[in-house]
């Protein structure tokens, strides 16, 4: 293994140490949790931009949408449907938004890939 490799495996295991839903997927850090199973977790949102706001992780750890895999992908549609279990749930059948950001540039915060359910006001259109 050369140097490279190892020092980005280095790197993957301190983000995960250091990453604050990992913590909370760890219960290190308390969250109000709305769902739980043994692949995802979600919660809601501290720093909410609308009446309803809750966020789906898995509770792998992927830094980015960039950085899904093959094998990752029946997770993601695992959490896309948990969102409206969840949604059907709280009764928004009115209308949600599920928002995933990749990178800094898409307002990206938390480097451990995540969706924003966002519902119980109008939602304009274009985002951003």
């Amino acid at each position: 293994i050369n140097l490279v490799i190892i020092q980005l495996i280095l790197s993957r295991v301190v983000s995960m140490k250091e990453c604050v839903f990992c913590k909370i997927i760890n219960k290190e850090i308390p969250a109000d949790i709305v769902y739980e199973n043994s692949r995802i977790l979600a919660f809601r949102d501290i720093n909410q931009v609308a009446p309803v706001h809750i966020l789906l992780i898995p509770k792998k750890h992927i830094e980015t949408f960039l950085d899904v895999k093959d094998e990752d992908i029946n997770l993601l549609g695992e959490i896309q449907y948990t969102a409206g279990k969840i949604a059907k749930e709280m009764g928004l059948e009115k209308g949600f938004r599920l928002v995933g950001n990749c990178n800094k540039d898409a307002g990206q915060l938390v480097f451990h890939i995540h969706y924003h359910l966002l519902a119980g006001r109008e939602m304009g259109w274009p985002p951003g």
